[in-house]
């Protein structure tokens, strides 16, 4: 843990070091895996499954059936079914709010001007296995993707050492639509969505979180694909005042430090006294009480910052600083502050709300930027699925007024022939 005064830049640097660089040997061993699949397709998938995750695979095993919602709803407890029933539905109605409103205006002249909005034909959303079962990742991939319009919804998930794929995934996928779904985890399930494979059909963006390997795999795919960006290890940062509660800031940190080793967590306040409390729950019992000890103390020794502020301006500073995943503003007139803020990936306010309802049930999307990405990226959200189309039809007012600027412009940029399409026109 490190107790350190915001105007200690060189003490914070590693907090606010951003940008993806894997090993140079998961950036090699991964781009071997997508040259591999791209050669021998299906062949490829069914070795690395089975030298990954199951080892009985075969060509016949990737594809997975996806049981009826009555069905698959009775392979879950139902407290379980029952929440993701809730999630996806207040996942839909946030993300059918933002759905985009294409642009459509005449100018004076009578030129017409627009911007279309039209949803992607396919997306490949990935679904992380491995140590944890994450259906909510299926929701907040699929159901944007599904109130988009998208016609074709494929997920991709690590199988289990039998070949099966967990209920409460097949529940998630049913639940949403789901179109196809594949047991086929790791870069080598980014290589098939990518390129294509006999058995599954490449897509025109893949989407959702996953480890390294994935996430490399996802920015060496890029331009063969769209996706939706890369992300790393967990983070949080935790705006807390006086009036804060300690166990409230330290159960945000220890609940993103229970993610991953390499999260990065953190908490500024004015109040030094409140960063102590907090240290000391940190130190304590309470860090470890809820499992995943071994994770949580590593990330609580080597990757916590308590940062010391002077004034509010040294607090907005961290912030833009860190950029982090996930705010948590644990303060008396938080949205004074939200007005000022132009970099974070999710924003949580009051004591209400913790981070954890943005991961599940809030309706927000998890897919969030980390590693500093929130400087010039944001959450998944509606947008993400669509492509835009901008359309000119001049009017001849226009062409004719025109046609000797355009032409004179191409001219000066060297292109002749652009500059005699416009001549050709207008007189």
């Amino acid at each position: 843990m490190i107790f350190v005064d915001a105007c200690d830049r060189a003490a914070l640097e590693p907090l606010y070091a951003g940008g993806w660089d894997p090993p140079r040997e998961i950036r090699a061993a991964v781009g071997a895996i997508l040259d591999d699949v791209r050669a021998r397709g299906d062949s490829a998938l069914v070795e690395y499954t089975r030298r990954f995750d199951d080892p009985a695979c075969s060509s016949v095993r990737l594809r997975v059936a996806i049981p009826s919602r009555k069905h698959a709803r009775s392979l879950v407890p139902e407290r379980i079914a029952a929440g993701l029933e809730i999630a996806r539905e207040r996942i839909e109605e946030f993300h059918a709010r933002q759905k985009p409103v294409d642009v459509s205006y005449h100018t004076l002249d009578g030129t017409l001007c627009q911007l279309l909005h039209r949803p992607l034909s396919s997306i490949g959303a990935y679904v992380p296995g491995g140590t944890a079962t994450l259906p909510s990742s299926v929701l907040m991939t699929v159901v944007p993707a599904k109130v988009a319009g998208v016609e074709r919804v494929v997920v991709t998930t690590p199988p289990a050492r039998d070949g099966s794929v967990n209920p409460a995934i097949l529940y998630a996928c049913s639940l949403t639509g789901v179109d196809e779904l594949y047991a086929v985890g790791g870069a080598q399930a980014i290589a098939a969505l990518a390129f294509g494979t006999n058995t599954i059909a490449a897509v025109d963006k893949i989407v959702g979180p996953g480890n390294v390997y994935v996430t490399e795999a996802k920015r060496q795919v890029f331009g063969m694909c769209g996706i939706d960006g890369l992300a790393g290890p967990s983070e949080v940062l935790v705006v807390a005042d006086e009036r804060a509660r300690p166990e409230l800031v330290a159960g945000e940190l220890i609940a993103q430090a229970e993610h991953d080793p390499l999260a990065r967590v953190a908490a500024v306040s004015r109040d030094r006294a409140l960063l102590e409390a907090v240290a000391a729950l940190l130190t304590g019992d309470f860090a470890v009480a809820t499992g995943r000890g071994e994770i949580v103390t590593r990330v609580l020794r080597d990757r916590t910052y308590l940062i010391v502020a002077r004034n509010d301006a040294e607090i907005l500073e961290v912030i833009e600083r860190f950029a982090p995943e996930h705010l948590s503003l644990q303060i008396a007139a938080p949205h004074e502050l939200v007005a000022r803020i132009r970099r974070a990936g999710a924003i949580f306010v009051g004591d209400d709300t913790p981070v954890a309802a943005g991961d599940y049930i809030a309706g927000s999307n998890h897919v969030l930027p980390t590693s500093g990405a929130a400087r010039f990226s944001s959450g998944l959200h509606t947008a993400d699925y669509y492509r835009t189309m901008s359309l000119i039809e001049n009017s001849r007012a226009r062409m004719a007024e025109d046609r000797e600027t355009l032409a004179a412009l191409a001219e000066f940029e060297g292109l002749p022939a652009h500059a005699r399409t416009a001549l050709m026109r207008g007189s």
